[in-house]
């Protein structure tokens, strides 16, 4: 069985910038709050993919590879709280108006 060729940082950068432009399609075009959220996940997830494709041993045979890792390590802990205060904000809005459509968020302002 030949190898057809061997994985390269441009790939992952490709699939890192695949996954940013579809989740910023996704929040683009998405009236729904919950699909603005899959969105921002998948933008997160595609800058993960570069952090952690930058901080590899492709680049630079001299590090340990854990910087890109830990950037990635943060930015997982920072979707995870906006995820968790998107989600409470989401579900009190259900409750005010029995549907999350974006364009009924406008009587939030004070």
């Amino acid at each position: 069985m030949a190898l057809l060729g061997t994985v390269t940082v441009s790939h992952y950068l490709a699939v890192g910038a695949v996954l940013f432009v579809t989740g910023a399609l996704c929040m683009a075009t998405k009236r729904n709050a919950l699909g603005v959220l899959m969105g921002i996940e998948l933008v997160l997830n595609g800058a993960n993919l570069n952090f952690v494709a930058f901080g590899s041993e492709l680049l630079r045979k001299d590090n340990l590879g854990l910087d890109g890792s830990l950037m990635a390590l943060f930015v997982i802990v920072l979707a995870a709280g906006e995820a968790a205060v998107a989600l409470a904000i989401a579900l009190n809005f259900y409750n005010n108006h029995m549907s999350i459509d974006i364009d009924q968020a406008d009587d939030l302002k004070g």
